[in-house]
């Protein structure tokens, strides 16, 4: 189906680029427009709906929304939205940041195994408490797992999921089959009775892969492969990796029994297995998208998040490629529109996306390229997405002293709102550092009237001393900040009373 960028789908969500398309309808990033956040809208494909198997597909459809939305896991995918316009049917979901696992085995070859432990295990863990409602996923394959900046791995699609109930059961029978034939059980291939056992030789599939850099059985049609999955023995690892642990190979030829009955009880049973393999607690390597981290420090924060900028929004699926130009003029007069609808995420992403563009046409140093950056700037300061803003402002700070000296106006402001994102980002010492390298040219500007600044600089300064546990030094330079204030300003300037009540806090008053 067609569906244009820009389109509104239920009154709210903004749909933005198209990320995944199937059988069952088209996946797109949106903007949720109430909320200003980021969302996945997946739309059931109308020329579907209209045909012969329209009521079962609606059917699926309806049974994606609610049993999605009952399996509360933290590695699954939440569901924000549900709902029909028109003759089309959809579905918002969370927006999950990182790298599906198909590409994430593509850019590491070969996988390491202790990654693939990792991934397996965390994979367990939704499982057990998918198969807990109960609820079979059918189609689990790399496409259909994230793995998230930190680490985590989310789950997607439970949209072909089925209910272990006799209605179910009648529902799939009667449409066509569900899953994908590569990572698809003997059983489920035959048209038979499927169960959480049938999404453990899925994953049986998806360990083989990620160990062996393939499928256990492929070919050229889904007929064929179906065949090997009926009656060929799958490769042992080992042979294509023999620095595999043994145990984990045996675990995998479990997996991939051709009986039900032969694999693992449970995916519980199988997290047991593989909690043998994990690392031992340690220290991660700080790289992102390591799915060991979890196991390494359990429910730690992620400090390296702390020293480095964080990374770009990234689609859930490729996205399709762009052949046309973006204008760069019409992306500016949106960007303006949805400013003043107060739509800042949203005009922060179409602003990052528009500057390659524009330095391609215009030159990396032109005036609107500099403009571009300078909008691009600030609105991630409006979004608070500080971590972003500050290598920004840093550059075209540099740039700016580089041009026109270190005393320049607009270079000092560059610098000033890079020391706010550092005091955001919870570093004190390097924004104390900042403002006080800032403080003898905004003392300067006493002789054109306008002191505000450097009280502002001085009072961050206070304040930043504060938080480095260095009160006597606080109390000093708030002290002499409040005769200028009072000097200045009046005695009843509301920075005075601030002053005030703070060197009150420290214990002493001035009289």
């Amino acid at each position: 189906m067609t569906v244009a960028t820009g389109r509104v789908v239920a009154g709210r969500y903004e749909l933005s680029t198209l990320i995944g398309q199937g059988g069952m309808g088209q996946v797109w990033t949106a903007y949720d427009q109430r909320l200003d956040r980021r969302v996945a809208v997946k739309l059931l494909r109308p020329d579907k709906v209209a045909g012969q198997e329209a009521d079962e597909l609606r059917r699926r459809f309806v049974r994606e929304c609610r049993v999605t939305a009952q399996v509360d896991h933290p590695g699954l995918v939440t569901v924000h939205d549900a709902g029909s316009e028109g003759e089309e049917l959809f579905l918002v979901m969370q927006y999950v940041d990182g790298a599906d696992l198909s590409d994430h085995l593509a850019e590491h070859d070969p996988y390491p195994w202790q990654w693939a432990v990792a991934v397996a295990a965390q994979l367990c863990a939704v499982l057990s408490a998918v198969h807990a409602v109960p609820i079979v996923h059918r189609d689990l394959k790399p496409r259909n797992v994230m793995v998230k900046q930190d680490g985590t791995v989310t789950v997607l699609d439970l949209g072909v999921a089925s209910v272990m109930d006799t209605d179910t059961t009648r529902l799939t029978h009667t449409g066509s089959p569900i899953g994908s034939p590569a990572y698809m059980a003997p059983e489920q291939a035959m048209g038979g009775a499927v169960g959480p056992y049938t999404d453990l030789y899925a994953l049986g599939v998806l360990m083989h892969e990620l160990l062996s850099g393939d499928v256990p059985f492929a070919g050229s049609t889904a007929l064929g492969v179906l065949h090997r999955h009926l009656y060929e023995p799958p490769l042992p690892v080992r042979r294509i990796r023999p620095e595999v642990p043994e145990e984990l190979e045996a675990l995998v030829l479990r997996l991939l029994a051709k009986d039900p009955q032969h694999r693992p009880a449970s995916a519980q049973e199988v997290y047991e297995d593989l909690a043998l393999l994990l690392p031992a607690r340690g220290i991660p390597t700080g790289a992102p998208l390591d799915p060991t981290r979890p196991f390494l420090r359990p429910h730690a924060p992620w400090p390296d998040r702390a020293r480095t900028p964080a990374p770009q929004p990234a689609p859930v699926a490729p996205a399709p490629a762009v052949t046309e130009k973006p204008d760069v003029a019409a992306a500016v007069d949106e960007v303006k529109r949805l400013l003043g609808e107060g739509r800042i995420t949203q005009a922060v992403d179409i602003l990052g996306a528009i500057l390659p563009a524009a330095a391609e046409q215009h030159g990396e140093h032109s005036p609107v390229v500099r403009t571009l950056r300078k909008q691009y700037a600030a609105t991630l300061m409006d979004d608070g997405q500080y971590r972003r803003a500050l290598p920004e402002l840093r550059r075209l700070g540099d740039e700016r002293a580089a041009e026109a000296g270190q005393a320049d106006p607009q270079s000092l402001r560059f610098r000033y709102e890079a020391a706010q994102c550092l005091e955001q980002l919870g570093e004190p010492a390097a924004a104390l550092a900042e403002y006080r390298a800032l403080l003898p040219y905004y003392e300067n500007q006493y002789v054109s009237g306008d002191p505000q600044l450097a009280h502002d600089v001085r009072r961050r300064i206070g304040h930043l001393l504060l938080a480095l546990g260095d009160r006597p030094a606080a109390h000093d330079t708030l002290a002499r900040l409040l005769m200028d204030v009072e000097r200045f300003q009046g005695p009843g300037h509301p920075l005075a009373g601030e002053i005030r009540r703070t060197l009150q806090w420290l214990g002493q008053v001035r009289g």
